[in-house]
């Protein structure tokens, strides 16, 4: 896991996307042990308290369980999606990845590409994984 503190977006919240990604990607499945709030913190160099508000949050969204004194795991039964929630909330992204990609003097092509990338990279940690299963 890597930290950006020039990112805008805070770093509990990088830490939250990183794991989503994660589960989404295939990286992390359900049952996974994830470190402590001691241990990350101690990887990332950065205050528990920051781990332990990303631990918290993906854990009211369901993505995350604690069982006290065992530690912290992908949860065993993930959210349900709702598909149009879910659509409406990808198209607010994309909107606001375009507007910031224009804003930075990008064209289309340049976006298309860029997701082509993320999508190579979610999907290739994806595939690298079961292979090695």
């Amino acid at each position: 896991m890597l930290i950006n503190p020039a990112d805008e977006l805070p770093i509990y919240r990088q830490i939250m996307r990183q794991i989503t990604e994660a589960i989404a990607g295939g990286k992390l499945k359900s049952g996974d042990k994830l470190l402590s709030h001691r241990e990350l913190s101690e990887q990332l160099v950065i205050a528990p308290l920051t781990v332990k508000k990303a631990y918290d949050e993906l854990e009211l969204l369901g993505f995350i369980e604690t069982a006290r004194g065992r530690g912290t795991f992908v949860a065993a039964k993930l959210p349900v999606p709702d598909p149009d929630a879910d659509l409406e909330r990808v198209r607010q992204t994309a909107r606001r990845l375009l507007a910031q990609a224009y804003l930075a003097g990008m064209n289309f092509e340049q976006v298309r590409e860029i997701l082509a990338d993320a999508h190579e990279h979610l999907i290739g940690t994806h595939k690298s994984e079961k292979e090695k299963a």
